[in-house]
């Protein structure tokens, strides 16, 4: 028996899959509402860093983390489409525009530190399921099928070559019009933030039992979105 009229879709994987990039495109194609839950993570990294965080070091020190975690219990979000800007997708952040801020590579490496702190994804936790549960939603991030939403109707993980998805990172960077660094950089940024992700002893990377699996790394976006797109319709319909 179905809970929900529309499924909650789960896409999880690592940086640089195309994850984002599939889902906006997934959700305009289905008329589905986008949760973009890493962004979360790089403002709370963000608004961290702007208070004087060292997320740099191996371990970080008591007095940090208690910044961290009081900035994840009292920011305030919100998500709000706007046509005219790029990317279309915005993220407000205390009533703040953070959509580019978020997306350096220092903000990305510091998000992988934060959201491995218990007390930041438990504050973060039940502001998910509440954006994602009423169905007819697309979450992406790295434990939406295993965590937030271990109950999703229909889940995904996405994967790609290390190469492929450093280039993709590296385009990314370049479209919103800031410095990027070398390739091999970006690579080694990655492979350093897969390890982190995955080994992390709250909510590691994993891919769920039940997760359809896609290799992104010789296929177009329209590719994957059109896989995807069939196989939700497929599952839902035939359910």
């Amino acid at each position: 028996m179905r809970n929900r009229e529309h499924p909650v879709i789960a896409i999880d994987g690592p940086a640089g899959t195309g994850k984002s990039s599939v889902t906006k495109l997934l959700a305009k194609r289905l008329g589905y509402i986008h949760v973009d839950t890493g962004s979360l993570y790089r403002s709370i990294a963000l608004l961290s860093l702007s208070k004087g965080v060292d997320t740099t070091s191996p371990e970080i020190s008591p007095r940090d983390e208690n910044t961290i975690v009081e900035v994840a219990k009292t920011a305030k979000f919100e998500f709000k489409l706007d046509p005219m800007k790029n990317p279309a997708n915005r993220i407000l952040l205390n009533g703040e525009d953070v959509t580019r801020q978020i997306r350096t590579p220092e903000v990305g490496m510091a998000a992988s530190k934060v959201s491995a702190i218990p007390e930041v994804r438990g504050a973060l936790l039940d502001l998910q399921r509440k954006l994602g549960g009423s169905g007819g939603t697309i979450l992406e991030g790295r434990d939406i099928g295993t965590v937030i939403f271990p109950d999703a109707e229909i889940k995904f993980f996405l994967t790609a070559s290390a190469d492929e998805r450093a280039k993709r990172r590296l385009a990314e960077l370049e479209a919103l019009g800031q410095d990027a660094p070398t390739f091999k950089e970006v690579k080694r940024q990655i492979s350093e933030r897969d390890l982190g992700d995955s080994t992390r002893a709250i909510a590691p990377l994993k891919k769920a039992k039940d997760a359809i699996e896609i290799d992104t790394t010789m296929l177009t976006l329209d590719e994957v979105v059109g896989l995807m797109e069939r196989t939700v319709k497929d599952k839902w319909n035939g359910s």
